[in-house]
């Protein structure tokens, strides 16, 4: 068949008018994936499921999507016998006239419309020309301003989320900051389940947090950073932001996956807001756990989150509780940190059940550009909290420096229990 909509992918790329998305969907080997893809491309663009006389030849020429490509996996040159399962790759050119800077606008025509002329397939991989790419924000620090803000300039971060989640005053949450940031963490930031509560709103957390920040940096010398989380509806949040940055917080926390990519967007280009901004990752199981829909993580948490204005992104370990694929988890570290045109890198963050045991192995596979985010293992350490954070910080210059956990933990009263209680890996 001739399709209609199809173009060679290196005639598309020339132009700098088109996003490319590489869909993985699954049919019977030797489907006519030609047909489904060419509906597709149409129905997300300028079409429906039927013919439509005002659609113009300018029209198709500027405004509707292409086929850049059709791969079976694996491929195949020979008829396979019988009704035998393949994974194909297919590839479609969107014109970014269509949706502009807008992240709703895009990932609509990627992963929505009319269910009559879309197809059950994941978003796999995303290609921006240049030009298009640098309408986005990106991080407005990077990964060397977050580092020079910090004041860390070679080891990995450490950061703390304040537990329990929910449930205390100000004054408590102060007094856990201030144990805390007594051992020495970077960064400590709010839960995600902590937004805006009456009995906890952001304001006054921010004026009783900096409190212990400050007391605790009188006794040590080391200025603990406070990330406000200000996830909430987007007027909402852009007062908060800027009264975080009025009120001397040192950075922000964002769940984008409820929140939005463009309130990330609008947080990150705001020249008001002087403040590095934490992505949360909470929520976003749905679009990325199926095989058949939604979008891979690295789209998802790596590509669109850098692009939307994450200085630090955080997302699972393979190690905890959460089943995250070993690979991915390491390729998403490389893909928010490599070069990509002009825009800044963002930093790696990694959670979910963080102990000193696993940071040999954590930088080992991720690199020094890493934030380690350690919850439960600061605050449940067997000596108090300020001990775990002590036997974190213990840890993680232990790899720096090159030794072995094993012989710091002889110097390290709080290493060498935190490693009796929760091991090695």
């Amino acid at each position: 068949m001739a399709f209609t909509s199809y173009a060679a992918p290196e005639e598309l790329l020339g132009t700098g008018r088109y996003v490319l998305a590489t869909y993985c969907l699954q049919g019977p080997s030797g489907a006519d994936i030609g047909r489904l893809a060419e509906k597709f491309a149409v129905g997300q663009t300028v079409g429906t499921w039927v013919e439509l006389p005002t659609i113009t030849d300018q029209m198709r020429e500027l405004y509707q999507g292409k086929i850049a490509g059709i791969q079976e996996v694996p491929p195949r040159d020979i008829a396979a016998d019988g009704q035998e399962q393949s994974f194909f790759l297919i590839r479609i050119a969107f014109p970014h006239i269509n949706f502009g800077r807008s992240f709703a606008a895009l990932l609509t025509t990627l992963l929505g419309n009319d269910a009559s002329t879309s197809v059950q397939a994941k978003l796999v991989d995303l290609h921006f020309p240049e030009e298009y790419a640098q309408q986005f924000p990106g991080p407005k620090f990077g990964i060397k301003g977050l580092r020079e803000k910090l004041q860390v300039p070679k080891r990995p971060l450490l950061l703390n989320m304040i537990k329990p989640c929910l449930g205390f005053t100000p004054e408590t949450g102060a007094e856990i900051f201030y144990a805390t940031a007594l051992g020495g963490v970077d960064i400590i930031k709010d839960d995600e389940l902590l937004t805006n509560p009456s009995y906890l709103p952001v304001e006054e957390r921010i004026k009783a947090y900096t409190q212990a920040r400050d007391r605790a940096y009188g006794e040590t010398g080391k200025r603990t950073a406070y990330f406000v989380n200000i996830t909430d509806r987007l007027p909402d949040m852009l007062e908060h932001a800027k009264r975080a940055a009025d009120m001397g917080a040192d950075g922000l926390m964002v769940n984008f996956v409820f929140s939005g990519l463009d309130a990330l967007a609008a947080l990150a280009a705001d020249p008001q807001i002087q403040l590095p901004i934490l992505a949360h990752y909470a929520g976003s199981g749905p679009w990325i756990e199926s095989t058949s829909t939604g979008m891979d993580s690295l789209v998802y948490l790596g590509k669109l989150a850098r692009l939307a204005g994450a200085d630090i992104v955080l997302y699972n370990t393979p190690y905890g509780g959460y089943p995250y694929l070993r690979s991915k988890y390491m390729q998403m570290a490389r893909l928010l940190s490599q070069p990509y045109y002009s825009i800044r890198p963002a930093m790696p963050a990694v959670g979910g059940g963080v102990t000193p045991g696993m940071v040999p192995t954590l930088v080992k596979e991720l690199g020094m550009d890493l934030v380690l985010a350690a919850g439960g293992s600061i605050q449940g350490h067997p000596l108090g909290t300020t001990s775990g954070a002590k036997a974190m910080l213990q840890a993680i210059e232990a790899v720096a420096q090159g030794l072995d956990l094993q012989t710091a933990a002889q110097e390290s009263p709080e290493l060498r229990i935190a490693l009796e209680k929760w091991g090695q890996i």
